[in-house]
């Protein structure tokens, strides 16, 4: 093999490599944002869970107010 055809080999290597390392670069970048991601996911859940309990308990503490007012008559709105 001549001279130029190892030198072209190794300009092909060397690009590989290259290309090798920027996309383990973005992998880790995109670990890292996946993580986070996945943290504030986590957060937003914690809080939604958080408001849905609370939604509960209102309608636990309103449920038998309802059902008492409900027992007595209506009455039509004098207007």
């Amino acid at each position: 093999m001549s001279n130029e055809l190892f030198e072209q080999l190794e300009q092909r290597v060397n690009s590989a490599v290259d290309t090798i390392e920027m996309q383990r670069m973005e992998l880790e970048e995109l670990r890292q944002e996946n993580e986070r991601l996945k943290n504030e996911r986590q957060q937003w859940e914690s809080r939604l869970g958080g408001l849905l309990e609370r939604f509960r308990e209102l309608d636990a503490n309103t449920a038998p107010e309802t059902t008492a007012t409900s027992e007595t008559p209506a009455t039509s709105p004098s207007w």
